[in-house]
């Protein structure tokens, strides 16, 4: 059976009663509640700022769409071919035109999202083109893994928009891809969504579908950002015409452009990191500054994603300190031009194991205190994007939750010193037993469930589980827990309609 006829039979039903979910804390906004650091002076930061003006304007910068540099030269820009080279003072007034905050629009509107200002939101792994579990190891990217991955990322709490699709889903005929894979994501998940850029009939195909589950008119769609889509400049210093497309159908709809460089110091950038970050604060200027000459006042995120290649391999390299100091670099460039910042969550490691981990710490730990209002690749990415994990997608939920935990605030109040209840203990004593514990541990601490908190006698006699066993556990339990979102009759109807209609059409050209 496939999705289409799956789908017309839910409409609006009661939810069966089926297998307990995992526990986790329930799904909520974050918010940031202390400054972000700074890793340079506010003296270096403009350095960097006046050096990536002087990029755009001696050197310039490569885009690949005639419509866009009429549009650019028409603006002031100069423009020789596809080459355009910005004055300074365009840049800069184009860029403060974004808006420093909006709200996006989920199907479901309990799961709304706010981005920008001390917000922080987190997303899951996307574009990978294979995809691995434990028991049936790395195997390529197909519609089945696709739909599951979609699950999992619905019944995780943490996991507050989609990326895009969590793996390829390369069974699917590409010029039909982008319809079969959206229908998926919009009726077995009520998150926000995210559109690739790969065309401008793509683009539309997608807004229209996210219109529809929406339940609301196109104006009403033009003034409510529902998607977001990321555009990559191909670095160095080049806008494709599939991005620029994007730009000018998603901006034009108002709909939300976050602007990401992809650059890898030594390979696609400057082996320094302030060179790296130069390079990467010019190129996001530019996109910047496009989005808001095709529509003053778009929402516009400024994206940061520089590390570091092997330089005996050419791989790229994730969680290093590089990629930590480039991701807070990004972000105090970011608060200068009050633009919200999006930032990743990754590793490099081919395994679930420690080299992950520690990766995805440091990276996540660059994100957070460097300011990021969104974190993409949250849950799930491994191999340094080349495939997504069910069992790492479980393990970063805990993750996630954790860095939820800790960006809740101390309460700080007469009840929570307890200075009763340290009079009542006294000096020697124990807080097991007080009135005041056995009010609160059981909201006292997040207990990540991976985590095995208990002494070597009694985890070796339980057969020594590790945390990949936990996870494993929880995959299955949580796919077995799942429901789909309940969803209007009538407008999953009118997606099924479109969506067959365009597949029937053939959907797009696959020229690039």
């Amino acid at each position: 059976m496939n999705v289409a006829s799956s789908v017309r039979r839910r409409g609006r039903r009661a939810r069966p009663t089926g297998p307990i979910p995992p526990s986790q804390p329930p799904w909520h906004l974050h918010e940031r509640r202390f400054a972000p650091t700074a890793v340079i002076s506010d003296d270096e930061l403009e350095a960097i700022h006046q050096s990536s003006l002087l990029v755009l304007r001696d050197i310039g910068m490569d885009f690949l769409h005639p419509r866009a540099t009429k549009m650019l030269a028409a603006a002031g820009a100069e423009v020789h071919g596809e080459r355009v080279r910005f004055d300074p003072a365009m840049v800069t007034e184009l860029v403060s035109a974004a808006p420093p905050k909006f709200v996006l629009h989920a199907p479901n509107p309990a799961h709304d999202l706010v981005v920008g200002g001390d917000s922080v939101v987190f997303g899951s792994v996307a574009s990978a083109p294979n995809v691995v579990d434990r028991k049936r190891g790395r195997r390529t990217g197909n519609r089945t893994d696709f739909r599951n991955l979609v699950r999992l990322a619905q019944c995780l709490n943490s996991v507050q928009t989609h990326g895009g699709y969590p793996v390829e889903p390369t069974d699917i005929h590409p010029s039909v891809r982008h319809l079969e894979a959206f229908r998926d994501l919009l009726t077995l998940s009520d998150k926000v969504v995210n559109a690739y850029s790969l065309g401008a009939q793509r683009n539309r195909d997608c807004l229209e579908m996210v219109r529809i589950v929406r339940g609301v008119s196109a104006n009403e769609l033009d003034a409510q950002p529902s998607i977001h889509s990321v555009i990559n400049v191909s670095s160095p210093l080049r806008l494709d015409a599939p991005m620029i497309e994007g730009i000018f159908e998603f901006s034009s709809r108002n709909q939300v452009i976050i602007v990401t460089p992809f650059t890898l110091a030594g390979a696609m950038a400057p082996v320094t990191v302030a060179g790296a970050v130069v390079q990467q604060n010019a190129e996001a200027l530019a996109g910047i500054a496009f989005t808001q000459l095709v529509r003053p006042g778009a929402p516009v995120m400024y994206g940061g994603f520089t590390s570091n290649v092997d330089m005996q391999s050419g791989a790229p390299a994730f969680g290093t300190p590089e990629y930590m100091q480039s991701a807070m670099l990004g972000g105090q460039l970011a608060r200068r031009y009050k633009l919200p910042y999006r930032s990743s969550g990754v590793c490099a490691a081919n395994a679930v194991d420690a080299q992950a981990g520690y990766e995805s710490v440091f990276s996540l730990w660059g994100a957070i205190m460097g300011g990021a209002n969104l974190v993409y690749h949250g849950a799930g990415w491994m191999e340094g994007g080349l495939h997504a994990s069910f069992e790492k997608m479980v393990i970063d939920n805990d993750l996630l939750q954790s860095v939820a935990a800790f960006l809740s605030p101390v309460v700080v109040d007469v009840a929570s010193m307890a200075l009763e209840a340290i009079a009542d203990v006294g000096p020697g004593g124990h807080f097991f037993g007080t009135q005041h514990t056995q009010d609160r541990y059981r909201d006292a601490f997040f207990k990540p469930a991976v985590s095995d908190w208990r002494n070597y006698e009694s985890w070796e006699e339980a057969g020594s589980p590790t945390s990949l066993d936990h996870a494993e556990r929880l995959v299955a339990q949580h796919l077995e827990a799942y429901q789909p979102p309940q969803l209007d009759e009538t407008r999953i109807e009118e997606l099924n309609a479109f969506a067959d209609r365009r597949v029937a059409e053939g959907g797009v050209a696959t020229d690039y």
